[in-house]
Formats: structure tokens, sequence, C-alpha cells
């Protein structure tokens, strides 16, 4: 299993990023449906690709934490 964050979209690309900051470019119409920026994507053994909405939060939270403190 391989976990990649959706960083931005790039013409008909999906960049993505993985934990050890290697980016990989996947083709938008592989994504599940209402994937978006930010959202944490798990891509199973079979090359299946999912949001995970717990980890998607997790990680939005952590940016979020780092925005405060930036801005305060």
């Amino acid at each position: 299993m391989r976990v990649l964050i959706l960083e931005r979209f790039e013409g008909t690309m999906a960049i993505c990023e993985d934990e050890n900051k290697k980016f990989f470019a996947i083709d938008i119409g592989e994504l599940p449906t209402g994937a978006r920026v930010g959202d944490v994507l798990v891509i199973s053994a079979e090359g299946e690709i999912a949001i995970d909405p717990k980890r998607t939060e997790i990680a939005k939270k952590k940016i979020r934490g780092m925005e405060d403190k930036l801005w305060r």
C-alpha cells in the first residue's frame, strides 16, 4: 500500500507526494470521484486508488496548526 497527498493539478495530471518527498503524476481519470487538493490517497497493492478521509482530516488539521503558528 502506498500513501500519497494530492498536491496540485497540472493539466490532465494530479501531482502527488509521498512520505519521502517523491512526486508522482497520476492521470486525473484514475482518481476517485471528488478527489481534491490536500486529500490523502491510498493506493492498494492491486492499484486501486481511494481517498482516506481520516488521514485527510489529520493532515488538514496539521496544516491549519502550522498556518496558525505562522500568522500569530
